[in-house]
């Protein structure tokens, strides 16, 4: 009996590994993307340089980076490499790159 519960425990840790990564998953909808890419446009920032930091989704950013705000947005934005980086202002984590 122990042998069957083994893999059909194995099976159920699997799948709520998959429900947490979906529920991880940031969705900017267009709207917010219009937004962003508008303000950004309007209120340049120099670009920094982050040795170190590949601008992945997913990445953290370190404290030093200064975050700064989008109206109507929940995620901050900084210019790296001249490429905007929306981030959560929470986790510091890169919630999308926009070209």
């Amino acid at each position: 009996m122990k042998i069957h519960l083994v893999p059909a425990a194995a099976g159920l840790v699997l799948l709520a590994g998959i429900g947490v990564a979906t529920a991880d998953q940031v969705i900017i909808t267009p709207e917010q993307q219009t937004v962003v890419r508008e303000y950004v446009q309007k209120h340049p920032l120099a670009s920094i340089s982050l040795l170190g930091v590949e601008l992945n989704v997913g990445s953290t950013l370190p404290d030093t980076v200064e975050l700064h705000e989008v109206p109507d947005v929940e995620y901050r934005y900084v210019v790296v490499d001249d490429r905007t980086v929306l981030v959560d202002p929470g986790t510091r984590s890169i919630v999308q790159v926009i070209d």
